[in-house]
Formats: C-alpha cells, structure tokens, sequence
C-alpha cells in the first residue's frame, strides 16, 4: 500500500467532499462482493466514498483500514460514519488524480 502526505491526503480529501458514496457497508460486513464492487469503483474512478452503517458492528476506522488493505488502497480519511478511499487505477483511459 502506497503512503500518502498530508499534502496529498488533503486534496483527495476536497476533491472526495462532492462525491457520492458508490455503496454501504452493513450487517453483511466485509463480503467478497462487496470487495468487487469496491475494487472495480476504485478502477474507475481511483477516489471513492463508502458509507459505514452502524449495523456493521465494527469501529469505522477499523473497518475502513481494513478495506484499504483487502484493496491494496489508501484509506483517505474516516469523517464520522463515511470512509474514503484512493488508489491509482491501472487503466489508460481515464484521467489520473494528479497528486
């Protein structure tokens, strides 16, 4: 997993404040689907946002740093109950987050 500066975590983190999350984590916890869909956002889109339900059961830190490392992912911030995530999406044909 790539660090990031405080610099760069500050950016993802204005550019992620106009962002929809792209799903929820609940009671299911941490699924295989789940991990997909979240792989495949991050593909796309290298910067997402996930909302942590309380029906998770677990610490939103702790879940969300637990995500980031399934996902080989930065986990950008936890604000409240809604994780960020980045990492840089292989593909060629979108535009890259310039850090």
């Amino acid at each position: 997993m790539q660090e990031i500066t405080s610099k760069q975590r500050s950016r993802l983190k204005s550019i992620a404040a106009n962002l929809q999350p792209v799903t929820q984590i609940g009671k299911g916890g941490i699924t295989d689907n789940l991990l997909k869909t979240l792989s495949d956002a991050l593909e796309a889109h290298e910067l997402i946002k996930v909302t942590i339900l309380p029906a998770s059961g677990e610490e939103a830190d702790n879940l969300a740093e637990n995500v980031a490392e399934l996902l080989d992912a930065v986990p950008v911030a936890v604000i409240g109950r809604k994780a960020i995530f980045y990492r840089r999406s292989s593909r060629k044909d979108i535009e890259h987050i310039a850090l």
